[in-house]
């Protein structure tokens, strides 16, 4: 436990002291909230005793006493819960942004591996589970302890025999909890978080691809694996539970049993005693002092299965973020000129042997375009991201003005680089909040000459709100077409020198295909540009042409050159000419 509360003080901040008072307070409760039951013993004592109530008995005394005694507990109570949940908040909302702070200075190649079903399950879901374990189990943990114990002093200073008979039952079922709670069964726990983990990544991936499913009719196919994975999910849970059917029935009855052994030992004692009121007033008394012991006892067998899940999910929420950083250059280089340099070039995916890329060199001179083409998987994309550090070279060096992208500050860099990549994003707020992503203090008049070189404008001139209308959920969706025009827009605001393309065609009908491309010769402009390329109509332009294979330059030139060379790019190049001809 040591070790958790060590990991979970590390997020408290300045509110590591309530915990603690917590504790304090939780323990003063467990003695506190038994006054009650020692007023009520006293009454029926009295009242036994003196077959009535009487003017000189003290019964009203003890029963405002009672009284007090109760609402003092609840009040200590709710001030050790209140203490608790003012820690358990800080330690969840840290997490949080412990998280997202590191998942900000990660590489953005992690983003790849990583989904966001995934990533969303772990940072809030389980970030929310250590709430619970702070906020409720650990504080009552105290309580848990000091009110039993003072409850098995008191059964065995008022009537020993009396308190060997409830303990009998008690400490039996204490022990098969203790079995059934035993830390060699965290297998299973694990097991279930991962099935939560599977289970909610599918979910997320399913509901995004609804649109497609249905457009194919291929509901049964696509809903396989997120079906799959409720399958297993629920064998996994239906299996543990049955396999604890009879130890639980036998612990339910042995925990709430203490009366068979209780009023059988209260006979006896009765029978052997001169006066029945004392024996009477003591049974009366363990029958309402023992349930308390038997609900501690659950309390304290849980305390290790939710310190495991808190532990569990704080663990997972680090080994999230525990991905390597980008190092960061003590003396980071400033940029005088944005000619790209790959010199020999060596990249491999983390837990991969075969390279990426494979010792690759080559140079685009500052305001020159260069395209990348090639078979699918041959390295076209990796090679156009090492250049923004998706991830680190594994050997050699890419260059930016003959400064190394290591050794350039990650703000400098991002600064001075424009995406625009297949898959648009668009935010779920308004067309100009968008497009002001590319460059926040840019002034009205900017963001319009943005809109215009886009080729933009009538789309937002055909909207009720234009600029204002909202994107996605409860607002406006826009086609594919559309919104890379919209992202073109963003980038053309924020006028990067350097610009990486990556086939911002390729999902576009024709209309729109033709306004973008006019919208990507307004972006490239005196740019330094790398385009990868899956339309080869796009790469006739381009200064120089290279084809990548395997990871590997297989050929370099101009269209014209490739075309006379007949290798790789004049075979691709025919290929496409076909597949244009085609008609159904």
């Amino acid at each position: 436990m040591n070790k958790t509360l060590r990991k979970f003080n590390v997020y408290m901040g300045n509110r590591k002291v309530l915990l603690p008072l917590s504790l304090v307070m939780s323990a003063l409760n467990g003695i506190v909230s038994l006054l009650p039951y020692l007023f009520v013993w006293l009454i029926v004592r009295t009242l036994l005793e003196t077959g009535g109530i009487a003017r000189d008995t003290p019964v009203n005394t003890y029963s405002w006493a009672a009284v007090a005694a109760a609402i003092t507990s609840l009040l200590v109570y709710f001030v050790s819960l209140m203490l608790s949940h003012l820690a358990a908040f800080r330690v969840e909302t840290n997490l949080r942004r412990s998280a997202m702070r590191k998942i900000l200075a990660l590489p953005l190649g992690f983003f790849d591996s990583n989904t966001s079903g995934r990533m969303r399950k772990i940072i809030d879901e389980d970030a929310s589970s250590t709430h619970t374990f702070l906020a409720h189990i650990l504080p009552d943990l105290a309580a848990s302890i000091v009110s039993p114990l003072t409850v098995i002093v008191l059964i065995f200073i008022f009537n020993w025999p009396l308190g060997v008979a409830c303990l009998v039952p008690l400490v039996s079922a204490a022990v098969l909890m203790g079995y059934m709670m035993d830390p060699k069964h965290n297998d299973f726990r694990k097991l279930y978080m991962d099935a939560q983990e599977r289970m909610s990544a599918e979910a997320v991936e399913y509901v995004r691809g609804i649109p497609v499913v249905k457009v194919f009719q291929q509901t049964v196919f696509s809903f396989k694996r997120f079906f799959d994975s409720i399958i297993t999910y629920k064998d996994l849970v239906t299996k543990y539970t049955l396999a604890w059917q009879r130890p639980m029935s036998l612990y339910t009855a042995l925990i709430h049993g203490f009366a068979y052994f209780l009023v059988p030992v209260a006979i006896l004692l009765a029978g052997r005693a001169g006066s029945h009121a004392p024996i009477i007033a003591d049974m009366f008394l363990y029958v309402l002092i023992t349930p308390v012991i038997a609900t501690n006892i659950m309390k304290i067998m849980y305390l290790n299965q939710n310190l495991y899940l808190a532990d569990e999910a704080i663990t997972r929420i680090e080994k999230l973020t525990d991905a390597d950083l980008l190092p960061v250059a003590a003396n980071p280089g400033t940029l005088s000129d944005y000619g790209i340099d790959f010199e020999d070039v060596v990249f491999a995916y983390p837990g991969t042997r075969q390279n990426a890329v494979d010792h690759v060199s080559f140079s685009v001179p500052r305001g020159k375009m260069y395209a990348l083409v090639g078979p699918s998987g041959g390295g076209k994309t990796t090679l156009a991201r090492l250049v923004p550090r998706f991830w680190d070279v594994t050997g050699g060096s890419v260059r930016i003005g003959g400064v190394d992208v290591r050794h350039i500050a990650q703000e400098e860099l991002m600064r001075n680089i424009s995406f625009v990549f297949q898959h648009t994003k668009l935010f779920k707020t308004t067309l100009s909040e968008n497009i002001r992503y590319g460059n926040p203090l840019a002034s009205d008049q900017d963001v319009q000459r943005a809109i215009d070189l886009s080729r933009s404008r009538e789309i937002i001139d055909r909207l009720p709100q234009g600029l204002h209308t909202k994107i996605g959920a409860g607002g406006t969706y826009l086609s594919g077409g559309e919104q890379q025009r919209i992202v073109l827009a963003r980038a053309l605001l924020k006028d990067a020198p350097i610009v990486i393309l990556d086939e911002a065609t390729a999902f576009a009908d024709p209309e729109n295909e033709h306004l973008i491309q006019q919208a990507l010769r307004e972006l490239m402009k005196g740019k330094t540009v790398l385009m990868i390329a899956h339309r080869l109509t796009s790469t006739q332009q381009a200064d120089s042409i290279l084809v990548i294979e395997d990871g590997k330059i297989a050929e370099q030139g101009t269209h014209e050159e490739l075309l006379s060379r007949n290798g790789t790019y004049n075979r691709m190049w025919k290929e496409y000419q076909k597949s244009v001809e085609w008609t159904v």
